[in-house]
C-alpha cells in the first residue's frame, strides 16, 4: 500500500512514470538491503535459555544494528560461505548494506518472529514478519513496505551464523 501512495503523490506531482520507476527501484534497494539487514539478526554466542531464545535476542541484535546502520556488526553475523537463491553472496551482501546505508538518513523496522525451528545442535530455520521504513532526502522522502523473511542458519562454534535466506512481499511468494 505504501508504494501506490508514494506513486499517486508522483502522479499529482505531474510524472507518474517517473514516480514509478523511482518507487519500484527503491523498493528492490530496500528489500535488497534489508533482506541482508535482518538476514544478519541471527548470529552470535548462544545466551541462556536455549537456542530458541538466543536467535530471539539475536533477532534483536541485529534490528538494532540495522537501524543504528551498523554494517560490520551486521556482517559479523553472516556465514562469509552466504549464498541465496537471488544469486547473492557475502561480498555482494556487504555492498547492499553499504549502499543503503548511504541511502538512508534513518531506518526504523518492526519485527515479528513468525516460528523458529532448530534443527539438532547446528541448524536452524527463522521466519520473521518485518515492516520496514527509511528517510533519506529524496523528493519522496520516505519509503516503507512490509515483507517475510526466511533464514537458514549455522552454529559454528557457538555462534549462529545466516547461511542462506528468502523473501518477499507480505502475503506473497518468497523466493
Amino acid at each position: 500500500m505504501p508504494a501506490i501512495a508514494i506513486v499517486r503523490r508522483h502522479n499529482y506531482a505531474g510524472g507518474w512514470c517517473h514516480g514509478l520507476a523511482q518507487a519500484v527501484e527503491m523498493m528492490r534497494n530496500l528489500i535488497f538491503g534489508m533482506t541482508c539487514l535482518l538476514a544478519a539478526a541471527c548470529g552470535s554466542s548462544a545466551p541462556e535459555g536455549g537456542p530458541e531464545e538466543a536467535l530471539r535476542e539475536w533477532v534483536l541484535r541485529g534490528e538494532i544494528a540495522a537501524e543504528e546502520k551498523d554494517r560490520g556488526e551486521l556482517l559479523d553475523m553472516i556465514s562469509a560461505d552466504y549464498v541465496d537463491s537471488r544469486g547473492n553472496d557475502f561480498e555482494r551482501i556487504d555492498n547492499l548494506l553499504r549502499a543503503y546505508f548511504f541511502r538512508q538518513n534513518s531506518i526504523a523496522l518492526l519485527t515479528s518472529i513468525d516460528d523458529i525451528q532448530v534443527m539438532g545442535e547446528t541448524a536452524a530455520l527463522v521466519k520473521i514478519t518485518v515492516g520496514m521504513a527509511g528517510t533519506q532526502n529524496t523528493r519522496m522522502g520516505l519509503n516503507a513496505d512490509a515483507y517475510n523473511f526466511e533464514f537458514e542458519l549455522e552454529r559454528v562454534d557457538d555462534e549462529w551464523l545466516l547461511i542462506g535466506s528468502r523473501w518477499g512481499k507480505l502475503g506473497g511468494e518468497l523466493r
